[in-house]
């Protein structure tokens, strides 16, 4: 069993205190269906810069909106735990990415 990252991309942020509640009791009932699988339920991101090997920053290009960390056999059965997740919702995406342990 590995870990693996969500990196979520788009999504909507709610305007009203009504839509900021239905969306926080969403992704309470998607990470409650999650369960176990959860390493680290994560948070949304901010702002952002992207900073080069000269240390020159600029906007950060890939636009990610926050992360989360699950544990799961294989990518394959990984990814489909993205099922239901609320930032489809807003026509979000999600990344899956296996992380890889480093001993040092």
């Amino acid at each position: 069993m590995g870990n693996y990252l969500f990196a979520y991309h788009g999504g909507m942020m709610a305007d009203t205190d009504e839509q900021r509640q239905a969306a926080m009791q969403a992704w309470g009932a998607w990470f409650g269906k999650l369960g176990p699988a959860i390493v680290d339920p994560g948070n949304p991101f901010a702002g952002s810069t992207s900073v080069n090997g000269n240390g020159a920053g600029g906007e950060a290009s890939s636009q990610l909106t926050g992360y989360t960390v699950v544990k799961a056999d294989s990518l394959d059965a990984a990814s489909a735990l993205t099922e239901g997740c609320p930032v489809f919702d807003g026509g979000g995406s999600i990344d899956v990415y296996e992380t890889i342990e480093v001993s040092m």
